[in-house]
């Protein structure tokens, strides 16, 4: 089985920086998060994939995790961020090299307080299904 990770975590950042909504709001969108990186911010979390075969293609399901991050006062400017990302991403068309029949899709998101004081965080999951390409 070949994997789709790489691939479609590029096509996930080349959507969400070529967003300018989203690029107004955010420092930046990371893999690896410079220290210190000014706030907020969008960075990548876990990225699981599971096989979701056919009987004549492999085909994958991704789960791609993303984190909203902002130290503003409550979360107004973390809802608008995470908007303008779901904007970007949410049933939008996604070029993921290797692959066919791709789909996008938010699974989930959750807001939470992060342990260290004043950060706000967003954590959303997004599910990519995918065809390999023969």
């Amino acid at each position: 089985m070949a994997t789709a990770q790489r691939p479609v975590q590029a096509a996930v950042y080349e959507s969400l920086t070529g967003s300018a909504a989203l690029m107004a709001l955010v420092s930046g969108v990371y893999d690896e998060v410079p220290e210190p990186a000014p706030y907020p911010y969008v960075s990548f979390g876990s990225i699981t994939e599971h096989p979701d075969d056919a009987h004549d293609a492999q085909g994958l399901d991704v789960i791609v995790t993303l984190h909203v991050w902002s130290k503003a006062p409550g979360f107004a400017q973390a809802y608008a961020i995470f908007a303008a990302l779901d904007a970007a991403l949410d049933r939008v068309p996604l070029d993921v090299a290797g692959f066919r029949d791709v789909s996008i899709a938010q699974d989930n998101n959750q807001a939470v307080k992060d342990p260290e004081p004043g950060v706000r965080h967003i954590n959303a999951q997004y599910r990519v299904r995918l065809t390999r390409t023969i």
